[in-house]
């Protein structure tokens, strides 16, 4: 027996098959069909890009995959819903990295990443057009956003091969950076707590959708478990959101963006240094107690090149200063590091990159330690550029003593007005504030409940700017920072239930 719009029934795989097909096939070609619901796919990475800066249309980014849901499971030939989903997720993939990749110059094979991405997802979307079908699309709303979550939780583990799969880079929930109180539940679950919820709204309003161009019955308990969740996170956001209370340590901090290029020619280096020092000077006359350099901004070990200028620089204008650096040293090793300079002259143990972007031609052979620095005023920690762009440097970090955490970078200006909103939720996550200091393009102040207080970003071109704020010390005490990213497994562990479940369907159906 076939199903029909208006005939639920199921029990074969064929039949599964005719469901998918069965109401759009009647009204054109197979061909029409394909093209309809790739178009459908395309539609939603398009609207999930339209999310994101510049644009900054993010209420879309809880609608934005609906389309692909649709083209999938009600306009999609049988088996051609897996490359909906590919063309789907890799067009939003593309959007959130094709121009840095491009912009950066990376090998061909990284450029390419979008693609190997829209791969994956689809061999992640095998047969689940039939399992669905057979299950009348009950499911729907969950295993697939359980699946999406797990992949990106395992790309953004941090290690060997996945160092170069983008970290938490294209994950739909970063959209959301502009409402913090909405945000503040991920210091209990995590980015992947609100990445499942953001792709659970979307799935669940698909299936809405999909049941009712089937013919199949309204469902009632699913859009109101989802909608109390919503409420009930929200609910949470709110009681979670905080604001310095009395006696709160507060500290003035500068992030110093020399707006210079790569410093190789020796000009360039020079101007890069003296402006270093000048507006260090100048953020420590309003104030400031720290001062955050870029990334690499200096080309040689300043415990070793010009110590004396900059420990004079810390001591007469009583600031500490993050400052980074990279070269290569006698031994042919790679160098990425934040130091801590202070007014009495001592420097703390360097910190290495922890994630550095090989792809990009970025390396750090002395990454590994997470030293944080004592000061008069707190505890600081470091990271570096693409370590914002993962989650557990920052919390190891916090976990070693650090309150503030500087954030040293190097960016393209392809990236400008997405980078510095990673640190939104790394500050949420460890409940620390940190301060982005760029080369030129995206330098931010962000509190520990994710508000930014301070921010540039110049996606026309290099700049020459100094941001400074009063942050309040964070309490570095969140259940993320004592359990990790500990939703990520559960993920894992719902797509490996996901499987048994469908496993066992397929077994009954055959029975």
């Amino acid at each position: 027996m076939a199903i029909t719009r208006n005939d639920p029934g199921v029990s074969t795989d064929s039949d599964a098959q005719a469901a998918a097909a069965a109401g759009p096939s009647a009204r054109g070609r197979k061909g029409g069909l394909v093209a309809g619901a790739l178009g459908l796919g395309l539609l939603s990475g398009v609207l999930a890009t339209l999310a994101f800066p510049p644009f900054g249309l993010w209420p879309l980014i809880f609608v934005a995959f609906v389309p692909m849901v649709v083209g999938t499971h009600w306009l999609a030939p049988p088996r051609w819903g897996k490359a909906v989903i590919g063309v789907g997720i890799g067009t939003f993939i593309a959007g959130q990295l094709s121009a840095g990749l491009a912009e950066g110059q990376v090998a061909a094979v990284f450029q390419l990443m979008p693609l190997f991405f829209a791969l994956i997802f689809m061999g992640v979307a095998f047969r689940t057009q039939g399992f669905h079908a057979r299950t009348h699309y009950r499911w729907l709303a969950l295993t697939t956003p359980l699946a999406w979550v797990a992949v990106d939780f395992i790309r953004a583990s941090g290690s060997g091969v996945f160092n170069a799969l983008g970290g938490t880079w294209a994950m739909p929930q970063y959209a959301l950076f502009r409402i913090p109180t909405f945000l503040q539940p991920i210091s209990i679950f995590g980015l992947y707590g609100l990445e499942l919820l953001v792709l659970v709204i979307n799935f669940a309003i698909g299936t809405l959708v999909v049941r009712r161009l089937h013919g199949l019955p309204f469902p009632r308990v699913m859009p109101a478990v989802v909608a109390g969740i919503v409420v009930a996170w929200t609910l949470l956001g709110f009681a979670l959101m905080g604001s310095p209370a009395r006696g709160d340590r507060t500290v003035r901090v500068a992030a110093i963006q020399t707006g210079t290029d790569d410093p190789a020619p020796a000009s360039v280096r020079a101007q890069r240094f003296a402006r270093d020092v000048a507006q260090t000077r100048a953020a420590a006359s309003q104030g400031a107690r720290l001062a955050v350099w870029n990334e690499v901004g200096l080309d040689f070990d300043p415990r070793v090149e010009h110590t004396d200028e900059l420990k004079a620089l810390a001591r007469e204008s009583n600031i500490h200063i993050a400052i980074g650096y990279g070269f290569t040293d006698s031994k042919a090793r790679h160098h990425n590091e934040v130091v801590m300079l202070s007014p009495d002259g001592t420097f703390s143990q360097p910190y290495g990159k922890d994630h550095p972007g090989t792809f990009a031609g970025d390396y750090s052979d002395t990454q590994g330690t997470y030293p944080v620095k004592h000061t008069d005023f707190g505890v600081i920690g470091s990271v570096i550029c693409y370590d914002m762009d993962f989650t557990d440097t920052a919390r190891k970090m916090t976990r070693n003593g650090a309150r503030l955490i500087a954030a040293p970078s190097n960016d393209v200006k392809a990236i400008a007005e997405t980078h510095y909103t990673h640190l939104v939720f790394r500050s949420i996550e460890n409940r620390v504030p940190t301060v982005k200091a760029d080369e030129g393009y995206d330098s931010a102040i962000i509190d520990q409940w994710g508000r930014i207080e301070n921010v540039t970003a110049n996606p026309s071109g290099i700049a020459q700017r100094t941001l400074i704020a009063d942050v309040t010390l964070g309490s570095g005490k969140s259940p993320f920072v004592s359990l990790g990213d500990w939703f990520g497994w559960i993920a894992v562990a719902g797509v490996l239930a996901a499987i048994v479940l469908s496993r066992a369907s397929v077994r009954r159906n055959r029975g």
